[in-house]
């Protein structure tokens, strides 16, 4: 996953206040954004079937610019409509590009109020545009730090109890860890590409994934392998047991698009 606009800290100096979670009644009622975007998607592969898991979709500019000339417009004034206008756009284009994969979705726990007011704009893009919303993912990064531990605990666990799947992004290389692992299981835990990057040639990181994959089997977690660049990655991941990955060696995000995975790349 890239980047998304940090939480925001409502005791550190300096920083605006996060609005209260007290409900979503003038959330519908604020303006709309007033700036543009679209989205690129990139697929997540299973290696073993060699069939396309899911598709992750990453925020661009209207015209593909990158992700940060978007994410840099987003504040607390209009954080909440950006994530909800994120969920519709995302659904709705994957279901005009024929997506019949898995569709992952990030999302910003600082921009949910009330989960089971918040969420009534996905299920009604999905019921508008007939994309089932069991094949929704929702992923949050773990490198984003979560002040309200509590909250967003809830929000996984609403979502997981109305049928989608949850997902914890770039484990391994942000603030949560374990912790939060311990509180919440869920559907997929995405292996952050430091711990990837050259581990056919890094006895730690090996040993490290390893540990993590043992820990996903015993809890029931799926595990995906982000920013599998290289044959030998790839390799060493498969003989491990890893099955889905992610990264530039199956295909790079496509803009508007699903892309296609390179016949030699499995």
């Amino acid at each position: 996953m890239e980047k998304v606009v940090p939480l925001v800290n409502p005791a550190a100096p300096g920083s605006r206040p996060v609005p209260a979670r007290s409900g979503c009644a003038g959330c519908r009622t604020d303006h709309p954004l007033e700036f543009d975007f679209e989205y690129a998607f990139q697929p997540i592969v299973n290696v073993r079937t060699r069939t396309v898991f899911a598709h992750e979709a990453l925020i661009r500019g209207p015209q593909g610019e990158p992700a940060e000339t978007v994410l840099s417009r987003v504040n607390d004034g209009n954080r909440y409509q950006f994530d909800q206008a994120c969920r519709v756009k995302a659904v709705a284009t994957a279901a005009r590009l024929g997506m019949t994969s898995y569709l992952s979705i990030n999302f910003l726990p600082n921009a949910v109020y009330r989960p089971e007011a918040c969420i009534q704009s996905t299920l009604k893009a999905a019921k508008e545009h007939s994309f089932p919303h069991e094949k929704i993912i929702f992923e949050v990064t773990e490198s984003e730090k979560v002040f309200d531990k509590a909250h967003l605990l809830n929000i996984f666990r609403k979502y997981s109890d109305l049928g989608f799947k949850t997902a914890i992004d770039d484990f391994g290389a942000g603030y949560s860890g374990l912790g939060l692992l311990s509180d919440f299981q869920p559907s997929i835990l995405k292996l952050d590409m430091d711990l990837i990057r050259g581990i056919d040639r890094s006895p730690p990181r090996q040993a490290i994934v390893k540990g993590v994959l043992l820990t996903s089997r015993l809890i029931g977690t799926q595990v995906v392998a982000e920013g599998v660049e290289t044959p030998e990655e790839r390799d060493y991941l498969r003989e491990i047991g890893v099955e889905l990955m992610q990264g530039f060696l199956f295909c790079r995000p496509a803009f508007q698009g699903l892309g296609e995975i390179a016949a030699d790349a499995w």
